[in-house]
């Protein structure tokens, strides 16, 4: 979808907005829950991490490039500032996300937190959403992703690859916490350092 918007940007062709907000409102209507979060496949409710990371991350991104004119912008404003003030709710002491949002005995989980403080980061800079409610969240989330990154490059608890058909509840808590290199939460880890520099 960001790139539908950003094809949108770059031509100035309406139809690239149009099937952006498209697949946008198709998608959140087999996926996003009541709550606001959002479950991975719809066998499972399950609200996996990096799945919401990456609906949170996809909202911030179109809306960067989506035209403010459109018809559907406020819609796909209103959905991204639901979506992160549902996910505010969740982020635990430390400063993580866990690898099932809502549910308490998940492990915090590395990449959906990179992922959701860089949603959260463009939106503060963007002006969608109160920079004195989210800011310290984004901070937190900063800390918590030091304090899980070695300087040589190893990272604490990236949740493995997981499937999209015929997984239960249960089987989203089971997957593994990766301890070592991994380049799915090094490339989230990297782009959340880069937003909060500005690049």
């Amino acid at each position: 979808v960001p790139i539908l918007a950003m094809a949108g940007a770059l031509t100035g062709e309406r139809r690239y907005f149009d099937m952006a907000a498209r697949h946008v409102a198709s998608m959140q209507a087999i996926v996003r829950r009541p709550d606001g979060l959002y479950r991975h496949q719809a066998w499972s409710d399950a609200a996996w991490g990096r799945g919401n990371a990456f609906a949170a991350l996809g909202l911030a991104l179109t809306l960067s490039e989506f035209d403010k004119a459109h018809a559907d912008y406020p819609r796909l404003l209103a959905s991204y500032r639901a979506h992160v003030a549902a996910l505010a709710r969740f982020q635990d002491e430390n400063g993580m996300w866990r690898n099932v949002i809502d549910r308490p005995g998940a492990y915090p989980e590395y990449s959906a937190t990179a992922m959701i403080a860089t949603a959260m980061l463009r939106g503060i800079r963007q002006g969608w959403i109160e920079r004195k409610t989210y800011e310290p969240l984004v901070q937190k989330a900063w800390q918590a992703i030091l304090a899980r990154t070695s300087a040589e490059g190893q990272l604490v608890d990236v949740c493995e690859s997981t499937g999209t058909r015929g997984l239960t509840d249960n089987d989203y808590l089971r997957r593994a916490a990766i301890l070592g290199r991994d380049e799915r939460g090094g490339g989230m880890a990297m782009f959340f350092a880069t937003e909060l520099e500005g690049l």
